[in-house]
């Protein structure tokens, strides 16, 4: 494997780069996948001023705002892994409404938040209107390999090691779901951007394995 050391900022500006120099007038949706050990949702939001600054439009939506109902996520238990794996997240939701009219091809009209789970019931927030030329910044795990239709992926690596090291007690029960994740999908074989995290203060992008 050969990595490049980079700092936490110097990865942002890279990749804030990388997005706004793509077609000016056309939506671009990104994914930037990894467990909460990760903490994906750190970069996505790092990623937004900047982005701003190089005049693009920024939408940010977490995977968490598009949970499935309590009564199909948990029907096998709270701590599931495979349930986690396979039924945690409402990807069809998701695709349909924000993936699929956020596409440059799309109408535009989208819904950043779909269900709030903490009441187990439709966030109802209005649709909205992107502008040209927006990047929607979506965070959360087990985001690729599923035909999520993203235009560019980010995907936060970490060894077994430092996955298990990070994991917080009360989450400890997804493990299995992200080594089945790692095994079945290998994200860090396609995605456009991987960056090795196993110690969040020096993260370093991989550039060949």
């Amino acid at each position: 494997m050969r990595v490049v050391p980079v700092s936490f900022e110097s990865l942002v500006e890279d990749l804030a780069d990388r997005l706004a120099s793509r077609e000016s007038d056309t939506r671009i949706r990104v994914a930037v996948d990894g467990p909460d050990a990760a903490d994906p949702a750190r970069l996505a939001d790092a990623l937004a001023d900047p982005l701003r600054v190089r005049g693009r439009p920024v939408v940010r939506v977490a995977t968490s705002d598009f949970l499935r109902p309590a009564s199909l996520r948990l029907e096998f238990g709270r701590t599931n892994p495979d349930s986690f794996y396979n039924g945690w997240f409402d990807e069809a939701g998701l695709t349909r409404e924000l993936l699929v009219p956020a596409a440059p091809e799309g109408s535009g009209r989208v819904l950043t938040r779909l269900w709030d789970a903490g009441r187990d019931r439709s966030a109802r927030q209005p649709y909205q209107e992107l502008p040209a030329g927006a990047i929607v910044l979506v965070s959360g795990p087990l985001l690729l390999g599923s035909g999520l239709p993203f235009d560019f992926t980010v995907h936060l690596e970490l060894s077994a090691a430092a996955l298990e090291r990070r994991t917080g007690e009360e989450q400890r029960w997804t493990l299995p779901a992200f080594h089945r994740y790692a095994d079945e999908v290998a994200p860090e074989t396609f995605a456009d951007v991987v960056v090795r995290v196993d110690d969040p203060r020096r993260p370093a992008i991989v550039l060949e394995r």
